[in-house]
């Protein structure tokens, strides 16, 4: 009996392991001049349409705020699990509808790139945001936030932080939550990140310091046992693309 409920125990942790997705971010650095065009295409009329196809939505893509030098495209693509990246893969390569939709991006010459490079990284989703979420009709604004840490303790020790303290401040202070990574590949490691949604600056800025006052977070942010657990923080303000699904 004892062993069966041992059992009935661990199936249940793999099953709720297995409920946290996974999350990759590509970030297209455009040349100037390039084919641009070419890589909206491709997205919107080829890589999307098979995504969802295959199970795979609510896929963001995004631009960066302002004029930033190289211009940069960002992707979020949520899957289910680790097996289901593997299993996607494989079946884009035997989709031919996918294949025939993407000849036009494949076909664009080395004289008129459609980005320079692309950046691939890969998070698993935290314990307390397991899955994505949606946001809110009318969210123009997205705010990308990379914590860097020293060591891969201290990341380990602010996605606790995240998961007993801060979710509820953030719900409490309206910083709306759309992901929560800790980073398993990718350039920069340790690391987590995390997107923020908001109709507005205004709104953002409002929130944030709302946040900074919060009783809870004065008193959290005080406690040791998180002390130095983040050395870096990498911010950038997104905008979603007309044919995001975010």
């Amino acid at each position: 009996m004892k062993k069966y409920l041992l059992f009935l125990m661990v199936s249940f942790s793999l099953t709720v392991v297995a409920q946290k997705e996974y999350y990759e971010l590509r970030t297209y650095s455009i040349p100037f001049n390039g084919a641009e065009q070419a890589l909206h295409k491709y997205l919107k009329d080829a890589l999307l349409p098979a995504l969802n196809r295959h199970g795979v939505n609510h896929v963001g893509v995004f631009e960066s705020l302002g004029s930033p030098t190289p211009k940069q495209i960002f992707l979020l693509i949520p899957y289910k699990d680790i097996a289901t990246y593997g299993e996607v893969v494989m079946a884009l390569g035997s989709d031919d509808a996918y294949l025939e939709s993407r000849k036009p991006y494949d076909a664009v010459p080395h004289t008129n790139r459609v980005y320079s490079r692309f950046s691939s990284s890969f998070y698993i989703a935290f314990d307390g945001l397991p899955q994505m979420i949606k946001p809110k009709k009318g969210s123009q604004l997205f705010e990308l936030r990379t914590y860097e840490g020293y060591s891969e303790d201290a990341v380990r020790r602010k996605v606790k932080m995240f998961n007993k303290e801060e979710f509820s401040i953030f719900e409490a202070t309206g910083l709306h939550s759309v992901f929560f990574g800790e980073q398993v590949s990718g350039p920069l490691m340790p690391a987590l990140t995390y997107m923020l949604s908001f109709s507005s600056m205004e709104e953002r800025d409002a929130n944030w310091d709302k946040f900074r006052v919060h009783p809870d977070w004065k008193r959290v942010s005080a406690l040791p046992e998180y002390a130095n657990s983040v050395s870096d923080i990498k911010r950038t303000f997104l905008t979603p693309l007309e044919y995001s699904q975010l």
